[in-house]
């Protein structure tokens, strides 16, 4: 069975925000990532949304799920987890924000079950810095695009 597969160490989502106004860091970037974005890879797209004074992400779409929409996380570390369905699952997630970046949080990869750390920096309007490492400094960061 083909999966969905992101580039490198793989990283796909990405997530943020939290409540306008509850705390200035929050206030000042949390919405601007709300929305569906496009990552570089297997043209992967992550919805963030918000989650409490987090954001998170699922995974919505991608070359492999429009080829077979019932794809499986085949590749989960956990073997109890692998029947779960890919399309909707949250990759993105466990952020927190400092200044105008979100911080300490993961990114799960379907490609090869990993959790890793990571960053989101908005860059524009448009566009996301996602930094994810395996550990410092063995990290790699996707620009993704916004869907409009």
């Amino acid at each position: 069975m083909k999966q969905w597969k992101p580039a490198g160490l793989a990283f796909v989502a990405a997530a943020l925000i939290a409540i306008p106004g509850a705390n200035p860091a929050l206030a000042a970037g949390g919405d601007s990532v709300v929305g569906k974005w496009r990552t570089p890879s297997k043209h992967g797209v992550v919805e963030l949304s918000r989650c409490g004074e987090s954001v998170c992400g699922r995974l919505v779409d991608s070359d492999g799920l429009k080829t077979n929409p019932d794809l499986r996380d085949v590749n989960n570390k956990d073997t109890a987890q692998r029947g779960r369905k890919i399309k909707g699952l949250q990759i993105v997630g466990g952020f927190k924000a400092k200044g105008n970046e979100w911080v300490e949080g993961q990114i799960y990869n379907p490609e090869d079950g990993g959790t890793y750390k990571a960053t989101i920096t908005p860059s524009g309007a448009n566009s996301l810095k996602l930094k994810g490492c395996i550990v410092w400094p063995l990290c790699k960061t996707q620009t993704w695009t916004r869907i409009p």
